[in-house]
Protein backbone atom coordinates (compact mmCIF):
# COMPACT_ATOMS: atom_id res chain seq x y z
CA UNK A 1 0.00 0.00 0.00
CA UNK A 2 1.83 3.32 -1.23
CA UNK A 3 0.69 6.15 1.27
CA UNK A 4 0.99 8.69 -0.52
CA UNK A 5 -1.68 7.03 -3.09
CA UNK A 6 -4.25 6.50 -0.18
CA UNK A 7 -3.75 10.34 0.83
CA UNK A 8 -4.25 11.14 -2.85
CA UNK A 9 -7.28 9.81 -2.75
CA UNK A 10 -8.87 9.93 0.61
CA UNK A 11 -7.53 13.74 0.81
CA UNK A 12 -10.02 15.25 -2.45
CA UNK A 13 -13.41 13.69 -1.12
CA UNK A 14 -15.61 15.94 0.63
CA UNK A 15 -15.64 14.29 4.22
CA UNK A 16 -16.88 17.90 6.48
CA UNK A 17 -18.27 16.82 10.10
CA UNK A 18 -21.68 15.08 9.91
CA UNK A 19 -21.27 14.35 5.60
CA UNK A 20 -18.89 12.06 5.70
CA UNK A 21 -20.16 9.21 3.50
CA UNK A 22 -17.63 9.10 0.76
CA UNK A 23 -15.20 9.00 2.56
CA UNK A 24 -16.05 6.03 4.79
CA UNK A 25 -17.13 4.20 1.50
CA UNK A 26 -13.75 4.84 0.14
CA UNK A 27 -11.77 3.83 3.83
CA UNK A 28 -14.13 0.29 3.95
CA UNK A 29 -13.01 -0.79 0.12
CA UNK A 30 -9.54 0.13 1.63
CA UNK A 31 -9.69 -1.63 4.84
CA UNK A 32 -11.24 -4.28 3.12
CA UNK A 33 -8.11 -5.37 0.90
CA UNK A 34 -6.71 -6.46 4.67
CA UNK A 35 -10.41 -7.86 6.44
CA UNK A 36 -13.36 -9.52 5.14
CA UNK A 37 -14.93 -8.11 8.48
CA UNK A 38 -15.68 -4.62 8.00
CA UNK A 39 -19.14 -2.29 8.95
CA UNK A 40 -20.09 1.24 9.34
CA UNK A 41 -22.36 2.06 12.49
CA UNK A 42 -25.28 3.54 12.52
CA UNK A 43 -23.69 7.51 13.25
CA UNK A 44 -21.39 6.60 9.87
CA UNK A 45 -18.26 5.83 11.66
CA UNK A 46 -16.24 2.88 9.78
CA UNK A 47 -15.36 -0.27 11.58
CA UNK A 48 -13.17 -3.10 10.56
CA UNK A 49 -11.90 -5.90 12.16
CA UNK A 50 -9.09 -8.09 12.20
CA UNK A 51 -9.25 -11.41 14.39
CA UNK A 52 -6.20 -12.24 16.31
CA UNK A 53 -4.67 -15.69 15.74
CA UNK A 54 -3.09 -18.15 18.40
CA UNK A 55 0.10 -18.27 19.67
CA UNK A 56 0.59 -21.39 16.70
CA UNK A 57 -1.11 -19.74 13.96
CA UNK A 58 -3.80 -21.37 13.77
CA UNK A 59 -6.93 -19.82 15.99
CA UNK A 60 -7.02 -22.91 18.43
CA UNK A 61 -6.56 -22.12 21.83
CA UNK A 62 -5.34 -18.87 23.53
CA UNK A 63 -2.36 -18.54 25.71
CA UNK A 64 -4.07 -19.14 28.94
CA UNK A 65 -5.76 -21.81 27.93
CA UNK A 66 -9.54 -20.38 26.62
CA UNK A 67 -10.30 -20.77 22.81
CA UNK A 68 -12.48 -18.92 20.47
CA UNK A 69 -12.81 -15.32 19.73
CA UNK A 70 -14.97 -14.35 21.80
CA UNK A 71 -12.26 -15.12 24.53
CA UNK A 72 -9.43 -12.30 22.80
CA UNK A 73 -8.37 -9.27 24.34
CA UNK A 74 -9.67 -6.34 21.73
CA UNK A 75 -7.73 -3.35 21.00
CA UNK A 76 -9.29 -0.38 19.12
CA UNK A 77 -7.59 1.62 16.43
CA UNK A 78 -8.89 5.12 16.78
CA UNK A 79 -8.56 7.74 13.98
CA UNK A 80 -10.89 10.37 12.70
CA UNK A 81 -11.88 10.94 8.87
CA UNK A 82 -13.72 13.77 9.11
CA UNK A 83 -12.36 17.32 8.09
CA UNK A 84 -13.21 20.88 9.02
CA UNK A 85 -15.03 23.32 6.26
CA UNK A 86 -18.11 25.18 5.32
CA UNK A 87 -21.70 24.93 5.77
CA UNK A 88 -24.21 26.84 3.55
CA UNK A 89 -27.04 29.06 5.79
CA UNK A 90 -28.28 31.14 2.52
CA UNK A 91 -28.41 31.55 -0.88
CA UNK A 92 -29.01 35.31 -1.27
CA UNK A 93 -30.99 37.36 -3.82
CA UNK A 94 -28.38 37.78 -6.05
CA UNK A 95 -27.28 34.27 -6.07
CA UNK A 96 -24.60 34.17 -3.83
CA UNK A 97 -23.73 31.58 -1.41
CA UNK A 98 -23.54 32.63 2.38
CA UNK A 99 -22.17 30.15 4.69
CA UNK A 100 -20.24 29.90 8.20
CA UNK A 101 -17.90 27.09 8.97
CA UNK A 102 -17.90 23.43 10.63
CA UNK A 103 -14.74 22.92 12.89
CA UNK A 104 -12.31 25.51 13.61
CA UNK A 105 -11.77 27.73 10.30
CA UNK A 106 -9.56 30.41 10.69
CA UNK A 107 -11.53 33.00 8.01
CA UNK A 108 -8.48 34.78 6.89
CA UNK A 109 -7.66 31.58 5.32
CA UNK A 110 -10.78 31.19 3.00
CA UNK A 111 -10.40 34.76 1.06
CA UNK A 112 -10.25 33.81 -2.69
CA UNK A 113 -9.76 30.46 -2.08
CA UNK A 114 -11.46 27.86 -4.97
CA UNK A 115 -14.15 25.46 -3.48
CA UNK A 116 -16.00 22.41 -4.30
CA UNK A 117 -20.12 22.85 -3.25
CA UNK A 118 -21.65 19.63 -3.13
CA UNK A 119 -25.62 20.86 -3.69
CA UNK A 120 -27.46 18.61 -6.36
CA UNK A 121 -24.70 17.92 -8.08
CA UNK A 122 -20.56 19.21 -7.31
CA UNK A 123 -20.40 22.97 -8.41
CA UNK A 124 -17.10 24.93 -8.64
CA UNK A 125 -16.82 28.08 -6.98
CA UNK A 126 -14.32 30.71 -5.28
CA UNK A 127 -14.76 32.82 -2.65
CA UNK A 128 -14.63 36.06 -3.54
CA UNK A 129 -12.91 39.47 -1.62
CA UNK A 130 -13.41 43.19 -1.91
CA UNK A 131 -10.60 44.22 -4.37
CA UNK A 132 -8.02 46.56 -2.22
CA UNK A 133 -8.71 49.74 -4.58
CA UNK A 134 -11.94 50.21 -2.79
CA UNK A 135 -11.47 49.16 0.81
CA UNK A 136 -11.49 51.33 3.49
CA UNK A 137 -8.10 52.14 5.62
CA UNK A 138 -9.28 50.31 8.16
CA UNK A 139 -9.73 47.28 6.03
CA UNK A 140 -6.22 46.25 6.34
CA UNK A 141 -5.90 45.41 9.81
CA UNK A 142 -8.49 43.25 10.30
CA UNK A 143 -10.18 39.98 8.98
CA UNK A 144 -12.84 39.59 6.84
CA UNK A 145 -15.63 38.28 9.55
CA UNK A 146 -17.59 35.18 8.15
CA UNK A 147 -20.72 36.77 7.83
CA UNK A 148 -19.37 38.93 5.11
CA UNK A 149 -17.60 36.40 3.19
CA UNK A 150 -19.58 34.59 0.15
CA UNK A 151 -18.98 31.93 -2.74
CA UNK A 152 -19.48 32.71 -5.95
CA UNK A 153 -20.85 30.16 -8.87
CA UNK A 154 -21.94 32.11 -11.37
CA UNK A 155 -25.07 31.51 -11.02
CA UNK A 156 -28.31 34.41 -10.31
CA UNK A 157 -30.64 33.32 -7.23
CA UNK A 158 -32.65 31.09 -8.98
CA UNK A 159 -30.29 28.93 -10.78
CA UNK A 160 -28.50 28.61 -7.45
CA UNK A 161 -31.87 27.49 -5.30
CA UNK A 162 -32.46 24.85 -7.96
CA UNK A 163 -28.72 23.51 -6.96
CA UNK A 164 -28.03 24.50 -3.82
CA UNK A 165 -29.97 23.98 -0.14
CA UNK A 166 -29.24 25.16 2.85
CA UNK A 167 -27.28 22.88 4.67
CA UNK A 168 -24.92 21.49 1.92
CA UNK A 169 -21.25 21.49 2.56
CA UNK A 170 -18.35 23.00 0.90
CA UNK A 171 -15.13 22.24 0.85
CA UNK A 172 -11.64 23.86 -0.63
CA UNK A 173 -10.51 22.80 -3.63
CA UNK A 174 -6.88 21.35 -3.40
CA UNK A 175 -5.29 18.45 -5.01
CA UNK A 176 -1.91 16.86 -2.94
CA UNK A 177 0.44 18.86 -4.07
CA UNK A 178 4.29 16.90 -3.68
CA UNK A 179 7.10 19.14 -1.83
CA UNK A 180 10.82 19.06 -1.80
CA UNK A 181 12.28 16.75 0.58
CA UNK A 182 9.40 14.20 0.83
CA UNK A 183 6.88 16.63 1.84
CA UNK A 184 3.17 16.68 0.84
CA UNK A 185 0.58 19.21 0.95
CA UNK A 186 -3.05 19.23 0.56
CA UNK A 187 -6.60 19.19 2.62
CA UNK A 188 -7.75 16.59 5.23
CA UNK A 189 -4.76 15.64 6.36
CA UNK A 190 -6.41 15.68 9.69
CA UNK A 191 -6.78 13.52 9.94
CA UNK A 192 -7.00 11.12 6.82
CA UNK A 193 -3.42 10.56 7.66
CA UNK A 194 -4.44 9.12 11.09
CA UNK A 195 -6.61 7.22 9.01
CA UNK A 196 -3.68 5.92 6.69
CA UNK A 197 -1.72 4.65 9.61
CA UNK A 198 -4.36 2.55 10.74
CA UNK A 199 -4.21 1.25 7.36
CA UNK A 200 -0.72 0.66 7.30
CA UNK A 201 -1.34 -0.73 10.68
CA UNK A 202 -3.52 -3.59 9.36
CA UNK A 203 -1.52 -4.09 6.31
CA UNK A 204 1.31 -4.59 7.95
CA UNK A 205 0.01 -7.20 10.32
CA UNK A 206 -0.70 -9.07 7.48
CA UNK A 207 3.09 -10.21 7.77
CA UNK A 208 2.84 -10.74 11.93
CA UNK A 209 1.04 -12.67 14.68
CA UNK A 210 -1.13 -11.07 17.21
CA UNK A 211 -2.91 -12.56 20.09
CA UNK A 212 -5.46 -10.15 20.36
CA UNK A 213 -8.54 -9.06 17.83
CA UNK A 214 -7.32 -5.58 16.54
CA UNK A 215 -10.39 -3.23 15.59
CA UNK A 216 -9.59 -0.53 13.07
CA UNK A 217 -11.97 2.64 13.38
CA UNK A 218 -12.50 5.74 11.20
CA UNK A 219 -14.73 8.03 13.37
CA UNK A 220 -17.15 10.85 12.55
CA UNK A 221 -17.58 14.36 13.75
CA UNK A 222 -14.66 14.75 15.56
CA UNK A 223 -14.12 18.21 14.42
CA UNK A 224 -17.55 18.95 16.64
CA UNK A 225 -17.49 17.39 19.86
CA UNK A 226 -15.84 13.43 18.94
CA UNK A 227 -19.45 12.14 18.32
CA UNK A 228 -18.33 9.10 16.36
CA UNK A 229 -15.60 8.04 19.01
CA UNK A 230 -18.38 7.78 21.96
CA UNK A 231 -20.65 5.13 19.24
CA UNK A 232 -18.06 3.25 18.23
CA UNK A 233 -15.81 2.88 21.59
CA UNK A 234 -19.38 1.64 22.59
CA UNK A 235 -20.24 -0.43 20.19
CA UNK A 236 -16.50 -2.24 20.10
CA UNK A 237 -15.97 -1.80 24.17
CA UNK A 238 -12.39 -2.16 23.63
CA UNK A 239 -9.93 -3.23 26.13
CA UNK A 240 -7.49 -0.94 25.62
CA UNK A 241 -6.91 1.75 22.69
CA UNK A 242 -4.74 3.85 20.67
CA UNK A 243 -5.67 7.46 19.20
CA UNK A 244 -4.34 8.22 16.16
CA UNK A 245 -4.42 12.19 15.25
CA UNK A 246 -1.74 14.70 14.26
CA UNK A 247 0.28 16.97 16.13
CA UNK A 248 1.30 20.69 15.37
CA UNK A 249 4.94 20.55 13.23
CA UNK A 250 7.68 22.57 13.55
CA UNK A 251 7.23 25.44 11.43
CA UNK A 252 7.48 30.00 11.55
CA UNK A 253 5.51 30.92 14.18
CA UNK A 254 4.79 27.95 16.27
CA UNK A 255 6.09 27.62 19.93
CA UNK A 256 8.76 25.24 20.02
CA UNK A 257 7.52 23.50 23.00
CA UNK A 258 4.48 22.59 21.31
CA UNK A 259 6.20 21.71 17.55
CA UNK A 260 7.17 18.29 16.82
CA UNK A 261 9.38 17.82 13.71
CA UNK A 262 8.58 16.43 10.57
CA UNK A 263 10.30 13.25 9.37
CA UNK A 264 11.42 12.57 13.00
CA UNK A 265 8.93 9.86 13.68
CA UNK A 266 5.20 9.57 14.99
CA UNK A 267 4.82 11.78 18.32
CA UNK A 268 3.59 8.72 21.15
CA UNK A 269 1.77 11.16 23.77
CA UNK A 270 2.17 11.03 27.74
CA UNK A 271 -0.02 12.41 30.20
CA UNK A 272 -3.43 12.36 31.41
CA UNK A 273 -5.40 10.98 28.52
CA UNK A 274 -2.72 8.52 28.63
CA UNK A 275 -2.44 5.32 30.33
CA UNK A 276 1.58 4.84 31.43
CA UNK A 277 2.00 1.16 30.90
CA UNK A 278 0.61 1.80 27.58
CA UNK A 279 2.79 4.82 26.80
CA UNK A 280 5.85 3.14 28.07
CA UNK A 281 5.05 -0.12 25.74
CA UNK A 282 5.16 2.11 22.84
CA UNK A 283 8.24 3.68 23.56
CA UNK A 284 9.77 0.29 23.93
CA UNK A 285 8.99 -0.91 20.78
CA UNK A 286 9.98 2.06 18.75
CA UNK A 287 13.37 1.30 20.68
CA UNK A 288 13.29 -2.57 20.02
CA UNK A 289 12.72 -2.20 16.18
CA UNK A 290 14.26 0.90 15.48
CA UNK A 291 11.57 3.02 14.50
CA UNK A 292 12.41 6.59 14.96
CA UNK A 293 9.56 8.71 17.33
CA UNK A 294 9.19 11.78 19.88
CA UNK A 295 7.61 12.65 23.06
CA UNK A 296 4.56 14.31 23.11
CA UNK A 297 3.41 15.93 26.53
CA UNK A 298 -0.11 15.82 26.99
CA UNK A 299 -1.50 18.33 30.02
CA UNK A 300 -4.68 18.34 29.18
CA UNK A 301 -7.10 15.51 28.31
CA UNK A 302 -8.72 17.68 25.22
CA UNK A 303 -8.34 18.09 21.65
CA UNK A 304 -8.26 14.37 19.87
CA UNK A 305 -11.01 11.47 20.63
CA UNK A 306 -8.74 10.10 23.20
CA UNK A 307 -10.51 11.28 26.50
CA UNK A 308 -13.56 10.26 24.71
CA UNK A 309 -12.21 6.57 24.71
CA UNK A 310 -10.73 7.00 27.90
CA UNK A 311 -13.89 7.36 30.03
CA UNK A 312 -15.96 5.44 28.05
CA UNK A 313 -17.63 2.99 29.97
CA UNK A 314 -15.80 1.97 32.90
CA UNK A 315 -12.67 3.37 31.39
CA UNK A 316 -10.40 2.16 28.32
CA UNK A 317 -6.25 2.03 28.57
CA UNK A 318 -6.20 4.73 25.77
CA UNK A 319 -2.54 5.68 24.49
CA UNK A 320 -1.98 8.57 21.35
CA UNK A 321 0.17 8.41 18.61
CA UNK A 322 0.17 11.12 16.47
CA UNK A 323 2.09 12.51 13.62
CA UNK A 324 3.85 16.07 13.24
CA UNK A 325 1.93 18.45 10.59
CA UNK A 326 2.33 21.54 9.49
CA UNK A 327 -0.65 24.43 9.04
CA UNK A 328 -3.11 22.26 10.35
CA UNK A 329 -6.91 23.31 9.52
CA UNK A 330 -6.26 24.86 6.11
CA UNK A 331 -5.52 23.69 2.56
CA UNK A 332 -2.04 23.33 2.62
CA UNK A 333 -1.90 20.56 5.97
CA UNK A 334 2.32 19.65 5.30
CA UNK A 335 3.38 16.22 6.33
CA UNK A 336 5.69 13.24 5.20
CA UNK A 337 4.64 10.26 4.69
CA UNK A 338 7.65 8.74 6.29
CA UNK A 339 6.16 9.91 9.56
CA UNK A 340 2.65 8.05 8.68
CA UNK A 341 5.11 4.84 7.82
CA UNK A 342 6.62 4.85 11.08
CA UNK A 343 3.29 5.21 12.70
CA UNK A 344 1.99 2.38 11.45
CA UNK A 345 4.80 0.12 11.61
CA UNK A 346 4.96 1.45 15.63
CA UNK A 347 1.33 0.14 15.51
CA UNK A 348 1.92 -3.07 14.02
CA UNK A 349 4.64 -3.85 16.12
CA UNK A 350 3.28 -3.03 19.31
CA UNK A 351 0.24 -5.03 18.63
CA UNK A 352 2.08 -8.10 18.05
CA UNK A 353 3.79 -8.04 20.94
CA UNK A 354 -0.03 -7.71 23.26
CA UNK A 355 -0.62 -11.22 25.20
CA UNK A 356 -3.49 -11.50 27.34
CA UNK A 357 -1.02 -10.65 30.53
CA UNK A 358 -0.18 -7.82 29.29
CA UNK A 359 -4.08 -6.14 28.79
CA UNK A 360 -5.31 -7.62 32.20
CA UNK A 361 -2.45 -5.79 33.70
CA UNK A 362 -4.06 -2.85 32.65
CA UNK A 363 -7.10 -2.78 34.60
CA UNK A 364 -5.38 -0.07 36.97
CA UNK A 365 -2.64 2.48 37.06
Amino acid sequence: MEIRSVLEELCVLPGVSGSESSVGEAVSRWFARFTPEVRVDRLGSVIALKKGESPDGKGGEGDDGTTGHANRPKIMLVAHMDEVGLFITRVDEKGFLRFTTTGGIDPRNLVAQEVTVYGKRPLRGIIGAKPPHIQEPSDYEKAVPIERLFIDIGMNAGEASRLVNVGDIAVVHREVVPLQNDLLAGRAFDNRAGVAVALGCFEELQKLQHFVDVYGVATVQEEVGNRGAITSTFGVAPDLAVVIDVTYGDSPGVPEQKAMPLGKGPAIGVGVAVHPAIYERLVATAKEYGIPCQIEPYPSPRGTDAFTVQVSQAGVATGIVSIPLRNMHTPVETLTPADVKASARLLAYFISGLNREFVEGLRCF
